[in-house]
């Protein structure tokens, strides 16, 4: 068995982590026809609901430094996640309108931990990412965040369209940031939210963006176009935070 940063491989030593009841974002096996074990872990990964990726033996060989890694290596969670249900019942007990942000496929690892911190300094109730495609709760995410994630109810969404029209029964407005969307400092961000942040490339998915309430963008004054996801998750997220504030 190896451990690092969250990284879990060898057959044997994947298998006792599925045991475990440890949270794992997701395991890696070797392309090809699975055979003996990592049919078991396949299967075993399966009944969990953990994402498992097929990659060539370079990519494993060199996640795992070059050691005998028997075909298979997982990522296991620096923290439990939790339920989305479980973010809105923290804004119940707070008594606080819901303020929640979800991520649309963030992949980096340090705009991860870096949005967490934001989350948590602005108050919000909970952060929830899509269980594929995105970076999970790794010790690099957990050093991102100064600290944050202990603070931070995160959960996992198996498809976010779906978990968005739930939020949406239950009263919860949606806000996407994205260009060419609506100024964020007229529109009215005082209500049960959740603020949808895309990916790094690709922004907010098109599903996601179909089914929000508002679209809305950062006015910026530079040269340039675009913030970084973490440094506008910042700003959006501040300015939800004053407005909420004021509301009071």
């Amino acid at each position: 068995m190896f451990e690092e940063e969250g990284l879990v491989y060898g057959r044997n030593a994947v298998r006792e982590l599925l045991k475990s009841g440890r949270a794992v974002d997701k395991i890696m096996i070797r392309s090809g026809e699975p055979e003996g074990s990592l049919k078991l872990i396949i299967a075993e990964a399966s009944a969990r609901s953990v994402p498992v990726v097929a990659v060539d033996r370079a990519k494993l060989d060199r996640i795992c430094g070059g050691t005998s890694h028997q075909g298979v290596a997982a990522y296991a969670a620096e923290k439990e996640y939790c339920e989305p249900d479980d973010i809105l019942k923290i804004a119940e007990e707070r008594g606080e309108k819901p303020f929640i942000v979800i991520l649309d496929g963030i992949e980096d690892p340090h705009n991860l931990g870096a949005i967490i911190r934001s989350a948590e300094c602005a108050g919000a109730h909970g952060v929830i990412i899509p269980k594929r495609h995105s970076a999970g709760l790794s010790a690099v995410v957990s050093k991102s965040s100064a600290g944050a994630l202990e603070h931070m109810a995160v959960a996992k969404a198996v498809n976010l369209p779906s978990l968005i029209d739930s939020l949406k029964e239950k009263g919860i407005w949606i806000y996407s940031a994205e260009a060419g969307g609506e100024s964020l400092y007229s529109t009215d961000l005082d209500r049960p939210a959740a603020f949808v942040f895309g990916s790094e490339g690709r922004g907010v998915s098109r599903l996601v963006k179909e089914k929000s309430d508002y679209i809305i963008s950062i006015p910026l004054h530079g040269q340039l176009n675009s913030l970084n996801v973490s440094a506008a998750a910042a700003v959006v997220l501040c300015e939800a935070a004053h407005r909420r504030e004021k509301a009071k």
